[in-house]
C-alpha cells in the first residue's frame, strides 16, 4: 500500500451541480433562481435587517426611556422600620438583612426619615437622608457612613 493507491471511500464525494449549463443539466434556464426580480439578478444582496422597502421596525416603533449611566440603586428603610431593633444596637446592613427589612447585605442602603425614632441606635450605613439623621441624631444615635 503507497500513496498512489489511496482512494475516497465510495459515496463521501459527489460531483458539484452545474448550474446554468443547458436544460439537460436540470439546472439550466432560470439556474433556479425563479424568474425574474432582485434575488434572481446577479451581485444582489440585501442586508439582513432590509424589510424589502416598507418602513423597518426600529423606524416603526418610538424611541423611548434612558439609562443614567452614574445612578446608584439603594435599598431603602424608613426610620419607623429601625423601632422594632434594641437600644443601644449597631444596625449594620447584615442586621437588616437578618430582620428581613432589606434583601441584600452587599448592596446600597439608605436611611430615610418617614416615622418617628424612641430608641438610641448605631447606623452604619451607605446613605441617609438629613430629615433621618436629625431624628437619629434626636433620640440620641449616631450615624456612620460605609
Amino acid at each position: 500500500m503507497d500513496l498512489g493507491s489511496l482512494k475516497k471511500a465510495p459515496g463521501s464525494t459527489h460531483s458539484d451541480k452545474r448550474i446554468g449549463r443547458g436544460p439537460g443539466s436540470g439546472q439550466g434556464c432560470q439556474a433556479g433562481r425563479g424568474h425574474k426580480g432582485q434575488r434572481s439578478r446577479s451581485g444582489s444582496k440585501q442586508k439582513a435587517w432590509f424589510e424589502g422597502g416598507q418602513m423597518p421596525i426600529q423606524r416603526r416603533l418610538p424611541k423611548f426611556g434612558f439609562y443614567q449611566h452614574n445612578s446608584k440603586d439603594y435599598q431603602v428603610v424608613n426610620v419607623a422600620d429601625l423601632e422594632r431593633f434594641d437600644a443601644e444596637v449597631e444596625v449594620t446592613p447584615e442586621l437588616l438583612q437578618q430582620n428581613g427589612l432589606i434583601k441584600k447585605a452587599d448592596a446600597l442602603v439608605k436611611v430615610l426619615g418617614n416615622g418617628d425614632l424612641s430608641k438610641k441606635l448605631t447606623l452604619k450605613v451607605h446613605a441617609v437622608s438629613k430629615t433621618a439623621q436629625e431624628k437619629i441624631e434626636k433620640s440620641g444615635g449616631a450615624v456612620t457612613l460605609l
